[in-house]
């Protein structure tokens, strides 16, 4: 029989793991659009009983642009990620700190002002993202970096379905948008980052052997503690 840690008691739910103790175990988790990246990490939020931290809050305030020039800019492109700001929130919250992430407003491409949202750590933290494994400062953070490799027509049926059952898109103007950034930033940001990946995944695989197969890799890495 497996022990536990003495600061966190066992449970008898088989959707659980025990936990180590802090700092925190940062995964990083990378995809194309429409990859599965939010649903596996969300997934394994819940299975872990840990923090899903995804990148949205942290694109570059726009507001010094004209609506106009906001709306073509290239979201697909990570260099509208505010990576240093970035960078720190996550280094925090893997040394167990409470950090206060910008809120960002979609539909003006602006950083709500005077705004914050407080994000305290957990015993694992699921940094997801198209651009988790993009920047170097963040990979020292990792302790597991994953990339999800899903053909792109796959892609793209589930972002058309995403957009127009939830974002009430056309099928026309997503795929305008998905030729024009989304599938150029795939190949030139995106897919090149699975290079810094430990663990590269199927996303045509079902959601249960994904979160099977990350589960394993982190206990052969002594991440998690319980049955093996």
């Amino acid at each position: 029989m497996s022990e536990f840690p003495s600061s966190q008691p066992s449970t008898t739910d088989p959707q659980r793991e025990s936990y180590l103790p802090f700092p925190p175990v940062v995964v990083g988790i990378a995809g194309c659009s429409g990859s599965g990246k939010t649903t596996l990490a969300a997934a394994l939020a819940r299975t872990l009983g840990g923090v899903h931290f995804s990148l949205d809050n942290y694109y570059r305030d726009l507001a010094h642009l004209p609506i106009t020039e906001r709306a073509q800019q290239n979201f697909d492109d990570p260099a509208l990620i505010e990576s240093p700001l970035l960078a720190a929130h996550v280094a925090a919250l893997a040394a167990g700190h409470v950090i206060h992430r910008p809120l960002y407003d979609f539909s003006t491409y602006t950083r709500v002002p005077s705004q914050t949202e407080a994000v305290h750590p957990g015993p694992f933290l699921l940094v997801e993202s198209l651009f988790a494994l993009c920047y170097p400062e963040l990979l020292p953070l990792y302790q597991l970096r994953i990339y999800i490799d899903t053909p792109d027509e796959l892609c793209f049926e589930r972002r058309l379905k995403r957009d127009i059952e939830q974002r009430g898109r056309t099928p026309e103007s997503v795929r305008r948008q998905y030729d024009a950034t989304v599938r150029p930033a795939g190949i030139a940001f995106i897919r090149p980052s699975a290079v810094h990946a430990d663990l590269l995944l199927d996303g045509t695989g079902a959601l249960d052997w994904k979160i099977e197969r990350v589960l394993s890799e982190m206990r052969t890495r002594g991440l998690l503690l319980g049955a093996a």
